[in-house]
């Protein structure tokens, strides 16, 4: 028993001394990882950038139609099979393979996207599959992400993989705005491309990622498993996280709205449309690491809740369209710094309350409840769209992400939270450690 408990300790020193070596010190897997994510995220966001444009502007969609479909793409068909994948991966310990297959399931469906341009009923059944795609992969490589990293660094991982996945946001509109330059109407050229650059980010993965190595020196751990999954409900500061990260997302309107809102405050040509969504990315992209790095050295709750903050200026924004149009197209970077402040840090917070037997099925519940809310979100907001006003839901999100941050500030309070099962991540007064 002496020998194997040694030889675990031993192998997890060797893990930790090797997980950061790269450039920033992060660990090359993260590298790896981000960079399959940017050529991603290219392909698809040279389909994507133009879709609100696309359902409201040209297919006469109302409000609550696009917030219908709108919180289909963006949550719950994210959501559908997270937590599956989660488990399977942890179960079987293949979060790499299990990663692959979403990558390869997005970038499948990106033929038929092109087989299926005319008829945008069957466009929206692919695109939902190019979600379900989403929701295969991302526990599973945020799971390995984390088993990377080394703990006091998790933040400044998270960022540099969403900067590389950011980075793949701008070129990919650039990229559609381009060829669409070149070939006038040229949808089917953009779409071929488009599944050419997610093949890539699949070789990527495939080829040049190493297996996460886990530790299995706890014989007593609880096989993963969905009643095991539920049951991380029932861990404090777990517990916490999910509900802090669900209702702050509830009361977060989707990008595409945001974006609507702004081209009828500002309004400027439809032309433009599609760099609103590059102008949020720019932002980002350039902000990610250095606010990564500001949660893993000020505290990552401080930091993450600091990102509403700049949610509610936009809505400050939208509501006061007599500022002009430079405050309105500003709070597209606005936008930008709130993603750049709580998207990896929200990430690196969970993985750190994590076991790393139920690390992915942790993040898979986590991004379960989240597109969960962000489905109800993007419905609500359409709704109270076709029901008042246009500035009727940025006024009820405004009130509500107030409520909601209030009392996130509240249950991620250090005195609130017991710290009993804490690892020593999380600003325990008796490690010193911030969270």
């Amino acid at each position: 028993m002496y020998t194997t408990d040694l030889s675990a300790r031993l192998r997890d020193r060797n893990m930790e001394s090797g997980a950061a070596s790269g450039a920033l010190g992060v660990a090359p897997t993260v590298w790896k990882l981000g960079f399959t994510s940017f050529f991603t995220d290219v392909s698809a966001e040279m389909v994507s950038s133009i879709l609100p444009l696309f359902f409201v502007i040209y297919l006469g969609f109302s409000p609550l139609q696009f917030g219908v479909l709108d919180g289909i793409y963006q949550g719950a068909a994210v959501a559908s099979l997270s937590l599956f994948a989660g488990i399977a991966a942890d179960r079987w310990r293949r979060q790499k393979e299990v990663a692959i297959g979403g990558y390869a399931f997005s970038a499948v469906s990106k033929l038929g996207l092109l087989a299926m341009t005319a008829s945008w009923p069957l466009m929206m059944v692919v695109l939902a599959l190019d979600r379900v795609g989403k929701s295969v992969r991302t526990a599973p490589r945020d799971a390995m992400i984390s088993l990377s990293s080394e703990p006091r660094i998790m933040a400044t991982s998270f960022a540099v993989h969403r900067a590389l996945d950011t980075a793949g946001s701008v070129i990919g509109p650039l990229l559609a705005f381009l060829l669409l330059r070149l070939v006038p109407g040229g949808v089917g050229l953009v779409l071929m491309a488009s599944f050419c650059i997610a093949l890539i980010g699949v070789g990527l993965i495939s080829l040049l990622v190493d297996k996460p190595q886990t530790s299995n020196s706890d014989s007593h751990a609880q096989a993963p498993s969905m009643r095991a999954s539920f049951g991380l409900w029932s861990q404090p500061v777990f517990r916490t996280i999910m509900i802090a990260g669900g209702i702050l997302a509830l009361m977060t309107a989707s990008d595409a709205f945001i974006y609507l809102v702004i081209q009828k405050n500002t309004g400027c040509s439809i032309t433009l449309f599609p760099l609103f969504a590059l102008v949020t990315a720019v932002a980002y992209l350039a902000l990610s690491v250095p606010l990564g790095k500001l949660a893993d050295s000020w505290g990552r709750r401080k930091v993450f809740l600091g990102g509403y903050v700049f949610v509610g200026l936009v809505y400050v924004v939208l509501l006061a369209p007599g500022l002009g149009k430079g405050f309105q197209f500003a709070s597209l970077a606005l936008l930008g710094i709130y993603y750049a402040a709580t998207n990896g840090v929200l990430a690196a917070v969970a993985s750190t309350a994590l076991q790393p037997e139920m690390r992915t099925s942790g993040l898979a519940l986590l991004n379960t409840v989240l597109g969960i809310c962000k489905f109800v979100s993007s419905v609500l907001f359409g709704w109270l769209w076709v029901s008042g006003a246009m500035k009727t839901p940025v006024w009820v999100f405004s009130f509500g992400l107030l409520a909601a941050f209030m009392v996130s500030t509240v249950i991620l309070g250090e005195n609130k939270i017991s710290w009993a099962s804490c690892k020593g991540c999380f600003g325990c007064k008796q490690c010193g450690k911030r969270f």
